[in-house]
């Protein structure tokens, strides 16, 4: 074990300690390596993982840290934020098709972000980097401004139980986060094969003043309750065919693309904006202040969750 590694299982454990839990969209898997991912994590996470200050929990990130992606990358490239990159198929594929774009994974999982590594090393693609961290917490302030051409968030949990939708990632507060992110006319490309889900994801990304679905009124589905509806993409071509997504397709389900672009900036328009609240509630959240979160999230889906 590298003496970065120990840091990390000895602040690990202090947090866990200090601070209560929080509600998260994601549930944590076991952290011990096996011995070969743990090889791999020792030989090249220093390369391919960028470390973060933690503050109220190890998947929660210091709301002060900012990260220079121009230093971390040693370059200056467009860059494409993925969330919940699972064992890394659809990066490592893209990196090594798209050399001259910069790729950053967003993960809870360290198992998957290790699986990830060895298809980079495998590969031989130097473009990517991975952060261990909560994605709703971390990313109102981690990242600066306007700093991504695309965000992809691809199969997240779905939280199939109506008592657990309040847990589901994509939210009118993720949204702003993500709109913060996004350059003027990026694209936040989302996918689901959980048909409720991809009705929510539909509903707020039309919500958001920040965002246009550039698919509004096409690909309608009977099953929606607004049937007439629609709001969905064509496949990204660009995805890879995971074996999560076949088993989907295999058990009968259908994925549903939305593609959502950040609208123009306008000058009254600051950097922060209505974006400062939703980094607070996440930061306070963070330190277990979660009843008042919990309480909006469950009112924002309440007809969801009867």
């Amino acid at each position: 074990m590298t003496s970065k590694d120990s840091a990390r299982e000895s602040t690990e454990e202090q947090f866990a300690v200090r601070y209560p839990a929080r509600t998260k969209s994601f549930a944590r898997r076991g952290r011990p390596l096996h011995s070969s991912t743990q090889r791999t994590w020792d030989a090249h996470a220093d390369q391919y993982v960028i470390e973060v200050p933690r503050d109220g929990g190890y998947t929660t990130v210091d709301s002060s840290f900012q990260i220079d992606l121009e230093a971390e990358y040693g370059r200056r490239a467009p860059l494409i934020i993925e969330v919940g990159t699972g064992n890394g198929e659809q990066l490592v594929s893209y990196a090594a098709e798209h050399p001259d774009v910069n790729l950053l994974g967003i993960e809870v999982w360290k198992q998957g972000i290790a699986k990830a590594i060895s298809r980079a090393v495998e590969a031989g693609v130097t473009n990517i980097r991975f952060i261990e961290v909560d994605a709703a917490q971390a990313l109102p302030t981690l990242l600066p401004e306007a700093c991504a051409q695309e965000v992809w968030t691809f199969f997240p949990d779905p939280w199939r139980k109506a008592r657990h939708h309040k847990r589901r990632l994509v939210n009118d507060a993720f949204a702003n986060t993500i709109a913060r992110l996004l350059k003027d006319g990026g694209l936040w490309r989302l996918a689901t094969d959980w048909p409720n889900y991809a009705w929510q994801m539909r509903d707020v990304v039309e919500a958001s003043p920040a965002l246009e679905n550039i698919h509004e009124g096409e690909r309608p589905d009977a099953r929606d309750p607004e049937p007439d509806r629609g709001g969905f993409a064509p496949r990204f071509e660009q995805r890879v065919m995971t074996r999560f997504e076949q088993r989907g397709l295999d058990e009968g389900r259908v994925a549903h693309d939305i593609v959502a672009k950040r609208v123009p900036r306008d000058d009254a328009e600051t950097p922060t904006g209505t974006l400062h609240g939703d980094a607070e509630e996440s930061n306070r959240m963070a330190r277990g202040d979660a009843e008042g979160m919990t309480r909006k999230i469950a009112d924002d889906h309440a007809e969801e969750t009867q």
